[in-house]
């Protein structure tokens, strides 16, 4: 019996597609990243190939496609270098310079492979081909594939591969003009029906042998439906869901989650708000539950808050960041406060204002209830240090596509756990914008959600690019001064 071929037949008409401009519309886990690689590594081995750059949106996917490369090297016999990782110098469009970690592979032709962790702001001045993987997922798609046309000029080639992300997504309106015959990019479509037609059914078969516990095409094809659910026809059919998509995703979050983060959580019944003895309590919970956790914290590092009001129905979720390095964030803690009173949330904000180390900026959620506590900060502090944010739709998208690139460079560490995650997945692409969705989730402690912590996390990193700075020394030792002020202590 004859070997299969080692690509199925839709992988070998991409990789066959010579066309300077590709576009590959396609379902979820076909092996499209995996095929491109094969395309790849010849590029950059032929005695007349050019160089190649990858851009992905996480480090994970990057680390997997390098890896891909390195398979398909030795499978091809092609000499190269191992892998490394490196760094690749960027230019912003004001000219400041910041470094992305990539992984690279040189080959004896003189070519390379350039792997890059998260998008470029540019990638002019560079040549050869450009894969562009996931591009739905990216922030401004029009510019990235404005900058690599360039590479076109020397003979370079642009190949753009994603799965959907809603209808109003960029990706999609880059096809509609494709398919309108605005662009002559080459267009591939493939569903998952369309790879299963083409042979990948046993083509996992093969690879998972005895572990695999299907019988059937049908079965098989069944379970991995079941899987997506509702999500099925986007993920894998290939049409885009109506509306929005998830501009923040599972393995993009999860990536710069750090579990050892603290989560402080405190929640009251409703009729706490008539205890008179609730800013007691409070005061020997801060000295209980909170001030310890500040008092771990580094003093000589600067700090900053971000602060999403709630008061009975929703969550006040505030993020601490602190600097770990220049240019790099890590939340110290998050504080979660359900069902509280609007002067308890008051004495927790200014023990907080006045005990986190080196405060040089803080950012609260102003609108409705919230106007009230964000302007007690506000008065306590003075407007150089803190900004009352009236959240919108134009904030958000000036502010969520800086926390998403933060994200993708892991220069912001953020707190473990499904909550964080699925409050991140309630920020939506809207018309091409970032906004907050209107529905809410279950979280782990029965309460309701909607999006909270998401908010509190671009409030707290906007407040990290703050240059304001503390009005006190870096070398201040904690005083006594505002714990005076706990009752009975």
């Amino acid at each position: 019996m004859n070997a299969p071929a080692v690509l199925l037949k839709y992988q070998q008409d991409w990789v066959a597609d010579q066309a300077e401009v590709a576009v590959w519309e396609k379902s979820r886990r076909i092996g499209a990243s995996w095929t491109d690689a094969s395309d790849s590594v010849l590029t950059a081995a032929a005695a007349a190939g050019m160089d190649v750059l990858y851009i992905g949106y996480s480090e994970d996917m990057t680390r997997e496609y390098i890896d891909d490369c390195s398979m398909w090297a030795k499978a091809f016999n092609r000499a190269a270098s191992a892998s490394q990782e490196c760094m690749f110098d960027d230019i912003g469009p004001d000219g400041d310079i910041r470094q992305i970690k990539a992984f690279r592979i040189d080959f004896a032709s003189g070519s390379k492979i350039l792997a890059l962790s998260s998008r470029p702001r540019s990638i002019r001045g560079k040549q050869g081909k450009v894969s562009i993987d996931e591009a739905a997922f990216h922030d401004d798609l029009a510019g990235l594939i404005k900058a690599a046309l360039a590479l076109l000029i020397w003979g370079g080639r642009v190949r753009v591969m994603s799965s959907h992300n809603g209808e109003d997504n960029p990706f999609n309106v880059l096809i509609k003009e494709i398919k309108a015959g605005l662009w002559s990019y080459s267009l591939h479509k493939t569903t998952f029906d369309d790879a299963i037609r083409d042979g990948l059914y046993e083509r996992v078969r093969l690879k998972m042998g005895e572990r695999m516990k299907e019988k059937s095409e049908a079965e098989w094809r069944a379970k991995i439906y079941g899987l997506y659910g509702s999500n099925a026809t986007e993920e894998l059919d290939c049409f885009p869901s109506a509306g929005s998509g998830i501009y923040l995703p599972r393995t993009l979050v999860e990536r710069c989650q750090d579990d050892t983060i603290p989560i402080i959580r405190w929640a009251k019944k409703p009729e706490w708000v008539l205890d008179d003895r609730r800013l007691i309590e409070t005061d020997v919970w801060i000295k209980d539950v909170l001030k310890p956790v500040i008092d771990a914290m580094p003093t000589g590092k600067r700090t900053a808050l971000g602060s999403d009001f709630g008061r009975s129905g929703d969550l006040s979720v505030t993020w601490i960041p602190q600097a770990i390095m220049a240019s790099r964030w890590r939340i110290a803690f998050a504080l979660e406060l359900r069902c509280m009173p609007f002067d308890v949330q008051a004495k927790i904000r200014d023990y907080l204002l006045d005990e986190l180390p080196l405060l040089q900026h803080a950012k609260f959620d102003a609108r409705g209830n919230g106007q009230s506590h964000a302007e007690g900060a506000l008065q306590k502090l003075g407007a150089s240090r803190v900004e009352c944010v009236m959240l919108s739709q134009q904030w958000y998208a000036a502010n969520f596509p800086h926390y998403k690139q933060a994200l993708e460079d892991t220069s912001m560490i953020i707190p473990g756990g499904e909550d964080v995650i699925a409050d991140h997945r309630r920020v939506v692409l809207d018309k091409g914008s970032p906004r907050m969705d209107e529905g809410k989730d279950k979280g782990s402690d029965g309460g309701q959600r909607h999006g909270d912590s998401a908010v509190a996390g671009v409030l707290a990193h906007a407040a990290t690019r703050c240059d304001t700075g503390p009005t006190f020394a870096a070398s201040r030792p904690r005083t006594t001064s505002t714990r005076t002020n706990l009752a009975g202590y």
